[in-house]
């Protein structure tokens, strides 16, 4: 595979791109899919490769959260047993199980999550003051962090979405703190979703790495984009990018 400037400016910019949109909503993977598919790789190697960028990405967004004081780190082992669970269900399946299943699975979830988004808002982004419940406390959480760990770990892209629902939906987090778990629960299924694409050996390091450079530092912004935004523009940003998402599902081939 040959680097020249401009695949490496694409994946660069890409990622930095989807570092952003992935912290502050999801559907980066949206972006980074087709970049590099556009240098040759198949289906299932861009989707195993990506993930060394969303790994990175999330490495970067945890810290910044922690470091900022908005990471729940009491509730982290919660949330993590469910996703990761799920996460090692969803990356079996990911490499065992047909291409074509991918579109429908990226359809089906950018579609729900719009349409919630439209139905039913507060759902998603709970009134300031709502005080969060525990992962003990609703066990349909426990079955909804499980369901986005196994479509994390098949099609990591859209994620971000199924984290939203699952954390800010059931146990009624804020969007910044939803953000931060949704960050730390996709680094731990996603690492393990590494884990299963290393021992198949569908990783490309070289263009996986280049792109991670470009979602570190996306993620690394928008963190301190987060922190900062008024919570109804977070709210009307992850509605835009939901729709977004469901368009680049429906267009592509």
């Amino acid at each position: 595979m040959e680097y020249s400037l401009f695949t490496v400016s694409l994946l660069i910019g890409t990622g930095f791109l989807a570092g952003i949109i992935n912290t502050l909503a999801g559907g980066g993977s949206n972006l980074t899919l087709p970049a590099l598919m556009v240098m040759g790789m198949p289906a299932d190697i861009a989707n195993a490769t990506n993930r060394v960028g969303v790994f990175l990405q999330n490495v970067a967004a945890t810290f910044g959260f922690r470091k900022a004081k908005k990471l729940d780190t009491a509730d982290i082992m919660p949330v993590m047993i469910p996703s990761l669970l799920g996460g090692v269900v969803g990356a079996f399946a990911a490499s065992y199980a047909p291409e074509t299943w991918l579109k429908p699975l990226l359809l089906s979830a950018m579609i729900g999550m719009t349409l919630i988004m439209i139905i039913r808002p507060t759902l998603i982004a709970p009134p300031e003051g709502t005080v969060p419940f525990k992962v003990s406390e609703k066990p349909s959480a426990w079955v909804a962090l499980f369901i986005a760990g196994v479509y994390g770990g098949f099609v990591q892209a859209g994620v971000g979405f199924i984290l939203i629902a699952a954390l800010a939906g059931t146990l009624r987090y804020d969007l910044v703190r939803t953000n931060a778990l949704k960050m730390v629960c996709t680094l731990g299924f996603t690492a393990l979703a590494l884990g299963v694409f290393i021992w198949n050996d569908q990783i490309l390091w070289i263009p996986g790495l280049i792109l991670a450079s470009g979602t570190m530092l996306g993620s690394f912004l928008a963190v301190k984009m987060a922190i900062k935004a008024n919570p109804n523009h977070l709210k009307w940003f992850l509605f835009v990018m939901t729709v977004c998402g469901s368009a680049a599902a429906l267009l592509s081939d």
